[in-house]
């Protein structure tokens, strides 16, 4: 279910265990302004199931937001490592815009300039690791460009750069950790002028 309000984007996905939530943008990027995984109402999803599984609306489980600011496509099952209300049927409930960010791309051992004639920079997201095997892959062996995970440096980079209208920001493992060690990296940094 997709609810289109004030430029925000509200997405409802009835926890199944087989249903993906996927935030979408047709340009830009996406900020996620609320997220939730548990239940706050008796109506939301509740078709065909029993009143005792509607009865605790003030259930939700912590983090949610900060996880799905990392990803844009999730199961629903990525949640119930740990149950904010046994035996509630559960809803994961999504809140974002679309802004028009630059969104910037840089391979590992290499820098990226980030820059606006009028303005300053704001960045929206951040992060470090590898996502996709084709990124960043050009004559790479193979086991170099495997999907494995990423490190959210969001609060680093906007601590360090936001606010001035250029900066050169380097790639490399000596500054951000390696989060995936034997796997070529890439940053990807959307980012505003403010």
């Amino acid at each position: 279910m997709v609810i289109v309000s004030h430029s925000a984007t509200r997405v409802v996905t009835c926890d199944n265990g087989e249903n993906v939530q996927f935030l979408i943008c047709d340009s830009g990027v996406i900020f996620i302004e609320r997220a939730l995984y548990g239940r706050t109402d008796g109506t939301t999803c509740r078709e065909g199931r029993p009143a005792n599984q509607l009865t605790d609306t003030q259930c939700s489980k912590t983090g949610t937001l900060e996880f799905l600011s990392e990803v844009f496509e999730v199961n629903t099952e990525v949640f119930r490592t740990s149950d904010p209300c046994v035996g509630i049927y559960k809803y994961l409930e999504t809140t974002y815009t679309c802004l028009p960010a630059t969104r910037s791309i840089t391979c590992e051992g290499s820098d990226v300039q980030l820059e606006f004639d009028e303005g300053t920079i704001q960045i929206h997201s951040a992060n470090y690791g590898r996502r996709d095997q084709l990124v960043c892959s050009f004559n790479r062996p193979a086991n170099q460009h495997q999907v494995t995970g990423y490190v959210n440096l969001y609060l680093l980079l906007t601590h360090s750069y936001d606010g001035k209208r250029q900066c050169d920001v380097p790639v490399s493992n000596s500054l951000y950790g390696d989060p995936c060690v034997g796997t070529y990296k890439y940053l990807v940094v959307a980012y505003t002028c403010g």
